[in-house]
């Protein structure tokens, strides 16, 4: 029996960047992969990075609120056959 996917949340430094939804597995995984740390590293929220090249990435269990976010992001989405990053910062130079 397939395992259901759950939506986790990704902290960097401690605070909640983004949440999407996979397996426990996908969230781990997600956190060692360098594409991954890469794009982090070329956002900004508020004019400071998502994340620093020392920066600590972990996952966990999304709570209410982000899950909603991340739902209420799904709604949204026009590409449902990739991976759904819902930013739980405000993105610089992204539209609205």
């Amino acid at each position: 029996m397939a395992k259901q996917a759950l939506i986790y949340t990704v902290e960097v430094d401690g605070k909640p960047i983004l949440a999407f939804d996979g397996h426990a597995r996908e969230a781990a995984e997600l956190c060692r992969e360098a594409w991954f740390r890469s794009d982090l590293n070329e956002l900004s929220s508020n004019g400071d990075p998502l994340c620093l090249p020392g920066s600590t990435i972990k996952t966990r269990i999304a709570n209410e609120d982000e899950m909603a976010a991340y739902r209420e992001a799904a709604k949204e989405a026009k590409a449902p056959d990739e991976i759904l990053f819902a930013y739980l910062v405000e993105l610089d130079g992204m539209p609205e």
